[in-house]
């Protein structure tokens, strides 16, 4: 069936929506349950109502669209998130949820009876200001209680209170659980968030797998002492330490890790931090990411080993928290069948590639059968004002989607 999407119309859901929680910087401000989120919520159910689809949200704050189906007993759920970082960009996330309302729309204007039903949803706090993924944790069953209490942003503001702004109660999210069964699969379409797609003019990336990871926060503890009057050879210079250790990121990445393996020293700070002082102390965050988890867990070994004797041989103390741990995903061979397929009737370029980031998708790999469509970001750039994806990839992007939600519905 050659159904296209309203793409005018498309494009004009995008703009409406990438002016809600603007800032004068550019920036979209529109972080979990914040004043910039909640108006988008609100104009997100208006415009799931106007389209004459089913409209709900669950206890979660979930944001679902339905399109109900000849057996309504599973669905096929397209899904992504519209929070952002501080300062994000407007098609992270975005993009999937309005990408996935156009589609019902187009299907719902043909008459289109999918076998099973299809429903859209917009997963609250994918971005992580109360430690991310929340909406989709809930979704498959994953939050306690335990998560929830301890959900609280760089502010101090507890999910509980920020979700009080709208009626809901934050311990009510452990009831948003879907079975499982109810479930028939999840598709994801996304911006790269990469340089691959927009560096070699290719419109699609099939998704195969999304990336585990591991984040540390570490640290090295020496002796702060003068740095006129303490000789080099009678330091314990944490900083020198860390030095050390990033110097052997690249060894350990090629000698343990895969041709996909990345680590990052993202954040550090020294302790006192004064120009005429040895650092005593420093704390640094370590971003260790790969499609394997037994290469993962491989590289948490040698990480840890490294930093310790590091440690020993200059007379500092080592410690470090593990701040998140999230595994690897494939995605399901039908569904990247049914992706490729409608990429070659349409006669649209693709590649197979991994994801470097994390997605609901992943999540939701936990339960049931998933799958991503991936567009171009220009430059590579993402959570930021520059976030770019040019509006005929958008439409390539919807356009397969659609196909591909009707193969896997028909």
């Amino acid at each position: 069936m050659n159904v296209k999407v309203n793409f005018d119309r498309l494009k004009n859901d995008i703009q409406t929506l990438a002016e809600i929680g603007k800032s004068p910087d550019r920036g979209i401000y529109r972080m979990a349950f914040s004043p910039g989120d909640i108006e988008a919520r609100k104009w997100l159910i208006t415009l799931i109502n106007k389209a004459n689809l089913e409209s709900r949200v669950d206890s979660a704050g979930n944001i679902f669209a339905k399109l109900t189906g000849a057996d309504d007993s599973k669905s096929w759920i397209i899904g992504s998130h519209i929070d952002t970082v501080p300062a994000g960009g407007h098609l992270d996330g975005s993009l999937g949820v309005l990408c996935g309302i156009e589609v019902l729309r187009s299907l719902l204007e043909i008459n289109y009876k999918p076998k099973n039903s299809i429903e859209v949803v917009a997963f609250t706090d994918e971005e992580g200001r109360f430690g991310g993924l929340f909406g989709s944790e809930a979704f498959i069953g994953e939050l306690t209680p335990e998560r929830i209490h301890n959900a609280i942003d760089l502010s101090g503001i507890s999910i509980t209170d920020a979700m009080l702004e709208i009626g809901l109660h934050s311990m009510d999210a452990l009831d948003a659980k879907r079975n499982p069964q109810t479930i028939a699969g999840y598709i994801e379409l996304h911006i790269e968030q990469g340089p691959i797609l927009d560096l070699s003019k290719i419109p699609i990336g099939i998704v195969e797998d999304i990336t585990g990871l591991f984040k540390w926060q570490v640290r090295l503890t020496g002796t702060a002492n003068h740095a006129g009057t303490t000789p080099m050879n009678m330091r314990k210079d944490a900083f020198q330490g860390l030095a050390e250790f990033s110097l052997e990121i690249p060894r350990i990445l090629e000698e343990i890790g895969s041709e996909k393996s990345v680590a990052t020293i993202g954040r550090v700070s020294l302790f006192p931090g004064s120009a005429n002082t040895v650092p005593g102390r420093v704390d640094f965050s370590l971003d260790v990411r790969d499609t394997s988890s037994e290469v993962l867990q491989a590289l948490s070994d040698s990480f840890r080993k490294t930093i310790s004797a590091i440690a020993r041989r200059r007379g500092l103390m080592f410690d470090f928290e593990v701040l998140s741990s999230v595994t690897p995903a494939a995605s399901d061979p039908k569904i990247l069948s049914a992706i490729e397929n409608a990429c070659n009737r349409q006669k649209v370029k693709y590649i197979k590639m991994s994801s470097g980031a994390a997605h609901d998708a992943q999540i939701m790999a936990r339960v049931t059968n998933m799958g991503m469509i991936f567009v171009p970001s220009k430059n590579g750039r993402s959570h930021s004002p520059a976030e770019w994806t040019p509006w005929e990839d958008i439409q390539i992007g919807a356009d397969i989607l659609l196909e591909t939600i009707q193969e896997l519905t028909k």
